[in-house]
């Protein structure tokens, strides 16, 4: 990139916020899939009106540019795959308000989830979306893929939670859309077309967020069971009795043996091959009536092992240990394909078996767990390098078969992650050509020369 770029964005921000060292740029040319490329140029906007900024100025001079969040993504859904303005909202961390009358929260891009979470929190209000990497990611990447995580089950997704934007589009213009009211239709639904758009139509710069009341209580249970046969058919078991767990978790064999391996005797780890983590909420009286019939229906099931979290430290014992399953797997050494699929929740036996063929077929340890409840498992196919031309055709093939098992079961291929770079080769199949010429058609409206976020699943 030339010294009058350079030049010119220094003087739209400052020098401070402008960098090409070397370091910088390795550091913003990835996030947590395997691929990379490096961008000319990384800028740090501090407000709505530099992105806006620095947008108007890509715009008239026809350079890519890719928002940038915590970098956590496992799809290389920020990856710079044209080079260019990798635009970070690091540095957009303010929670502007908090108005618990209203019920909302406004938030700038770069918050972490985590942070908000627990600033809410504090006064007994809840913003529920938890994705597992909850204390890294931001708030305006979860909006950009439609984060979800355990407790989407009983309380939804990230879209769920967003009653306005700030929008920044390639031209540099501000959209705002939305707002403070909870309840809202006027004109067409232009936040759930920003939500989960991966950064190809415009730059959310703030977030007009709904909080709800923090249950008052909060209890769960462990349960281990010798199959993942069985784990399955408890999940089952739990939703057909007519209860809703505001989590429903489940993990198999080789993620519990990695767990072990990583964490050691303390994290207590249950015995068997298969785990189940059920979490319920609500007002006290009605918890501790929940929970000891979930318990009795759970001991009719026969599992290895049965233990209760009752108050807050010992569910959040818990919670590290799920939360940990990822990090787990990561400690193996193995390269960690980690695909969010979602099948058909009867369909969850079939596809643990599924993978156990598929295992044996490829030569690669495959992990699953994930959210039972909503049938959202995360298939982990464990490679030993991605750059062995033998490893990467294997990994490759057994994602072919893993996605197309999973539509023709009329699952889909991303419940959470997004497409990114990951699986843009799986678009056109898990999508029909109206869909694909709609997506195209909305995206030539807003940014026609295809700048925000290139190389991704809407370009050839």
């Amino acid at each position: 990139m030339s010294a009058t770029i350079q030049s010119d964005l220094e003087s739209l921000l400052s020098a401070a916020q402008v960098s090409t060292a070397v370091s910088v740029l390795e550091q913003h040319s990835s996030d947590k899939w395997f691929a990379s490329a490096t961008p000319d140029i990384v800028v740090f906007p501090q407000t709505t009106v530099e992105v806006s900024a620095v947008m108007a100025y890509a715009s008239r001079h026809h350079l890519p540019v890719t928002a940038r969040g915590s970098g956590v993504g496992y799809v290389g859904g920020c990856v710079p795959q044209k080079g260019g303005i990798v635009l970070s909202l690091a540095r957009m961390t303010a929670i502007k308000e908090i108005n618990f009358a209203d019920g909302i929260a406004i938030v700038e891009p770069g918050v972490i989830t985590g942070d908000l979470q627990a600033a809410v929190a504090a006064q007994n209000w809840f913003y529920p979306p938890d994705p597992a990497s909850l204390k890294e990611c931001s708030l305006g990447g979860n909006v950009a893929t439609n984060a979800g995580g355990p407790r989407c089950l009983k309380y939804g997704v990230t879209r769920h939670y967003v009653l306005g934007l700030e929008v920044v589009l390639m031209d540099g213009r501000v959209l705002r859309t939305g707002g403070r009211c909870h309840k809202n239709v006027t004109g067409f639904d232009l936040i759930g077309l920003f939500v989960g758009s991966e950064g190809m139509l415009g730059v959310v710069t703030e977030m007009t967020l709904r909080l709800i009341p923090h249950p008052p209580c909060r209890q769960m249970l462990s349960i281990g069971f010798a199959h993942f046969r069985e784990a399955a058919a408890a999940v089952q078991s739990i939703l057909g009795a007519g209860f809703l767990p505001s989590a429903l978790e489940i993990s198999d064999r080789f993620t519990l043996k990695a767990a072990r391996a990583y964490l050691g005797d303390a994290a207590e780890v249950p015995d068997g091959e298969a785990h189940v983590l059920v979490e319920i909420d609500g007002q006290p009286g009605a918890v501790r009536e929940d929970l000891l019939a979930l318990t009795a229906l759970v001991q009719s099931l026969g599992p290895t092992s049965l233990s209760a979290a009752t108050s807050p430290e010992q569910c959040a014992a818990l919670w590290n240990l799920r939360r940990e399953f990822s990090y787990s797997l990561r400690a193996t050494g193995l390269v960690k394909l980690n695909e969010d699929i979602v099948v058909p929740r009867g369909r969850l036996v079939d596809l643990v078996e599924f993978c156990e063929g598929l295992q044996r077929e490829c030569g690669f340890p495959i992990a699953c767990f994930g959210h039972a409840g909503d049938g959202n498992i995360h298939v982990n196919i464990m490679v030993p390098d991605m750059e062995t031309a033998e490893h990467r055709q294997r990994a490759e093939a057994a994602l072919d078969a893993l996605f197309k098992q999973v539509l023709d079961w009329q699952g889909v291929i991303t419940g959470e992650h997004g497409i990114g770079l990951a699986k843009k080769r799986w678009f056109s199949q898990a999508t029909s050509e109206v869909s694909r010429q709609v997506h195209a058609a909305i995206r030539q409206a807003l940014d026609p020369e295809h700048l925000l976020n290139p190389g991704k699943f809407l370009d050839p």
